[in-house]
């Protein structure tokens, strides 16, 4: 009879917390997740539907420079950026440890030791008095307390809160992976950018010193023809200023050499020194055909986007992790030790054996402010979060419609400037002979080298305008990070 209200009583108890735990549940609010748009273009603009994807090939297989493959390799090693980001990652890691932690239960150990000395005339006081611990042994004064044992504590993750938690981490651990592969994405193609930007000047100082040869020889010629009286001090005047003026862009052109040398010197993490180079051939440098694949393989390639969809991915579940901040946590407490007033007795079992075992249901009831606030909150970052994924997929998808504009239009530009570098070139010679026979006048010899001049750093500006759009196109299609 007894057994059976105990029983009854016990019923009435787990009734009473399924009825509360019914009514948390029903009083949680639950919002609608936001989902992501992904739709793209079959195709790029004037783009063959083709899947074969530059952005699958390996940096190395990309890039056929041997000078630029061993700076970007050093880069990858010494870039000081790129070092911090791999801490960061290892930072992400960590957090996964400590959040898988805290689902699992917590064991600690402990001892201590104390002493109490009581007034006679209180009720503890007159207990012990007149107390003999065993065979006559009187209760000791003052009273030392030792003990020694092991404790537990464990909260139940009935609402999968500590390992959304844990999983939220771990996504997160991802995105900073994905966010240190689009940072070598990045880094390589500022290398690229800034060696081709190097070696354009080199040839931008070469056709500055071969203008300045041809000045200087028609500056002889018009002092000889001033000489003959065939020709003016206004004339020669002139074209000392204009050797003059190249004389000088060649000492700025030679201080932006240094400056670029060093800008990759600290990309690459070292200190200032000369970057070795092959600038021979550069305006003959062929472009290899970029093949842009797919859009919808963006997703794939692209590490930002990765990041961005990662990142949403996490904010789904720290919504709910919030949600389960409404829900009442179960714990779970014991310990099991050894406890005596002299060090002796504490061997002594089981009269000195201590133990204990304590659960719980705590939930919140009234003043829900701060856990509505908070999940409210996870709810505006994971919309946030669908924005920047989708955000990040158009920024790529026109970033690489763009570049490939760019490579295409300046494949024409640099087949028309190559073709008034040829026009221009041969008429040099062509002014200074009708010059000596005097045809024409000495401005327009002048005004020809000039145009010349401006022509080949033209093209040279143009052949390193490709080189890079070639290389972006890498990095917006996703390629350099594998």
């Amino acid at each position: 009879m007894i057994k059976n209200k105990k029983t009854i009583k016990n019923g009435k108890l787990l009734l009473v917390v399924l009825i509360n735990v019914c009514f948390f549940y029903s009083c949680v609010p639950t919002k609608d997740l936001k989902e992501a748009n992904t739709n793209m273009p079959s195709k790029y603009v004037d783009q063959a539907t083709d899947s074969t994807n530059s952005a699958q090939l390996k940096w190395k297989d990309f890039f056929k420079d041997e000078n630029l493959t061993k700076l970007i390799d050093t880069a990858l090693t010494n870039n000081q950026e790129l070092r911090i980001m791999i801490q960061q990652i290892d930072v992400a890691q960590n957090e996964i440890k400590a959040r898988k932690g805290e689902y699992l239960p917590f064991i600690t150990y402990g001892a201590g030791a104390e002493v109490e000395k009581v007034g006679e005339y209180t009720r503890n006081g007159a207990v012990e008095k007149n107390l003999d611990i065993k065979d006559g042994e009187e209760f000791p004064e003052p009273l030392t307390d030792y003990s020694a044992g092991l404790f537990a504590t464990w909260e139940l993750d009935v609402w999968k809160k500590l390992r959304n938690s844990k999983k939220a981490a771990a996504l997160e651990y991802l995105s900073t992976i994905e966010g240190k592969n689009f940072m070598v994405t990045r880094l390589i193609a500022e290398i690229a950018d800034s060696y081709y930007e190097l070696i354009a000047l080199d040839n931008q100082l070469a056709f500055i010193e071969q203008n300045l040869e041809l000045q200087g020889n028609a500056l002889r010629m018009v002092r000889l023809q001033k000489e003959a009286a065939r020709a003016t001090e206004l004339a020669v005047r002139r074209f000392e200023a204009e050797v003059l003026k190249n004389q000088s862009h060649k000492f700025e052109v030679q201080q932006e050499i240094v400056e670029m040398e060093n800008r990759l010197n600290f990309l690459i993490g070292r200190q200032p020194q000369p970057i070795a180079r092959n600038s021979e051939g550069f305006i003959e440098t062929q472009m290899d055909t970029i093949y842009a694949g797919l859009p919808f393989q963006l997703l794939l390639n692209r590490p930002d986007i990765k990041q961005a969809e990662y990142e949403l991915e996490a904010a789904k579940l720290n919504i709910k992790v919030a949600r389960a901040n409404f829900y009442p946590s179960i714990g779970l407490k014991a310990g099991i030790g050894l406890q005596a007033f002299k060090p002796k007795y504490l061997t002594e079992t089981p009269e000195s054996l201590i133990y204990s075992a304590v659960g719980d249901i705590v939930g919140p009831l009234i003043n829900k402010n701060a856990i509505k606030a908070d999940y409210n909150t996870a709810n505006s970052k994971q919309i946030q979060a669908v924005y920047e994924y989708e955000k990040a997929i158009l920024s790529g998808y026109i970033e690489v419609v763009n570049q490939l504009s760019k490579m295409e239009n300046l494949k024409q530009s640099y087949a028309l400037k190559e073709n008034q570098v040829k026009a221009l070139t041969e008429s040099i010679d062509l002014s200074t002979r009708l010059f000596q026979s005097a045809r024409i006048e000495y401005i327009e010899v002048l005004l020809t080298q000039r145009e010349a001049l401006e022509s080949k750093m033209e093209l040279v500006e143009t052949k390193k305008d490709q080189l890079m759009a070639r290389v972006n196109v890498y990095q917006a299609l996703g390629g350099g990070w594998n």
